[in-house]
């Protein structure tokens, strides 16, 4: 399962949804995938993340954690 953050937006000059991965952004040029549709990007940007995470297991590089939103219900 993909617990990692990406941000998907329109860029009008490439006429893609660029997908850009918060977590990886000091390790990984930006954006990372890219798609004509917003299903595409984001089905392409999972692949990327599982190609870096599998890559950085097989060196042996540190691999960044996940960010999580810390939900605020009260009840």
């Amino acid at each position: 399962m993909i617990q990692y953050s990406m941000l998907v937006q329109w860029s009008e000059e490439d006429r893609l949804f660029l997908v850009t991965i918060p977590e990886f952004s000091d390790r990984v040029v930006m954006p990372c995938a890219h798609g004509k549709t917003r299903g595409e990007a984001i089905q392409n940007g999972e692949e990327v993340i599982d190609m870096y995470l599998e890559a950085w297991e097989v060196e042996g590089e540190s691999i960044p954690q996940p960010s999580t939103l810390k939900s605020v219900v009260k009840h």
